[in-house]
């Protein structure tokens, strides 16, 4: 078993791709100013959950988990372009993110559009260079096709879309996964089947991690929803509260805060009884799951 600690593991590999993500920006050939919008959420923080989630894929299986850096890279813009697009007015109209002003107060809404709009098209562009690393050309289509169906209309976007048409609406709980499973599941699941097709994984335990993510992502949004009432507002960066001000709705109001905390058991419960079974050294990717359980922010 891998003895190595979480912190020691996310300390690691957020900064190998901190600054990965920043080199890769700054070699643009793009207006300064661009760069900066782009510069400005990547750098703005966050958990790196996605890369994170990829790389301890990779590892359980015993491989290099760097063999997934250009993925990662590629994930975690498209969920920052995800987020400035999200904060904008026409969205959520969010001032704040991760304790600082979003990017359109910053550099105004036309800039922060063509900035998500250059992190999302970039993604492809650096998933592109894996042939760089000699992986198969069958690799890396099959890679680049998952992750442009996780962020698409099939997926992320798809689940914006539907989370917009449920505001001002009483949804029944399967409505409302169906919503997160799109929304939040599409790319943390997209994270950890590219880390296990990169790994060698095979299909039947593909479909077991597949699973896994499942269960991982409802658990992720659940735990959102709670903090969006209980949570801290200094270690969330953000004002909570804020998906009742948009009249959004959450698993605590559809189930109780006590029926959504152990809705959130029960997801954590079986994602963590379908990586005991892998023939994988899982510990990493647990440690992950209990973080996103039990995490502030």
């Amino acid at each position: 078993m891998n003895n190595i600690s979480l912190s020691a593991f996310t300390s690691n590999y957020k900064d190998i791709l901190e600054k990965e993500l920043k080199k890769n920006v700054e070699k643009l050939a793009a207006p300064a100013n661009l760069k900066d919008s782009m510069l400005y959420s990547l750098n703005a923080g966050g958990k790196r959950i996605r890369p994170l989630l990829l790389f301890a894929t990779i590892q359980a299986y015993g491989k290099d988990p760097l063999i997934g850096l250009l993925p990662a890279i590629a994930i975690e813009m498209i969920h920052t372009y995800s987020l400035i697009h999200d904060d904008l007015p026409s969205m959520d109209d969010d001032d704040l993110r991760r304790g600082l002003p979003t990017n359109h107060k910053v550099y105004g809404e036309a800039i922060a559009i063509l900035a998500g709009d250059a992190l999302l098209t970039y993604s492809f562009q650096i998933m592109a260079n894996m042939k760089q690393q000699n992986i198969p050309a069958e690799t890396i289509l099959a890679t680049i096709g998952l992750l442009a169906e996780a962020a698409g209309a099939e997926g992320m976007v798809g689940g914006q879309v539907a989370d917009i048409e449920g505001e001002n609406k009483t949804l029944n709980q399967q409505e409302l996964e169906q919503i997160h499973l799109h929304k939040t599941g599409k790319l943390l699941e997209v994270s950890i089947i590219i880390g296990a097709k990169l790994a060698g994984a095979n299909n039947t335990e593909i479909k077991q991690l597949k699973q896994f993510a499942y269960h991982l992502g409802l658990a992720f949004q659940i735990r959102d929803d709670i903090l969006d009432l209980e949570g801290d507002e200094e270690l969330i960066g953000k004002p909570i509260g804020s998906d009742m001000g948009n009249h959004k709705s959450t698993y605590p109001k559809i189930l109780t805060m006590d029926g959504a905390k152990s809705e959130l058991d029960l997801h954590i419960r079986q994602a963590k009884g379908l990586l005991e079974s892998l023939p994988i050294d899982s510990a990493i990717l647990e440690k992950i799951t209990d973080l996103i359980a039990y995490r502030n922010n």
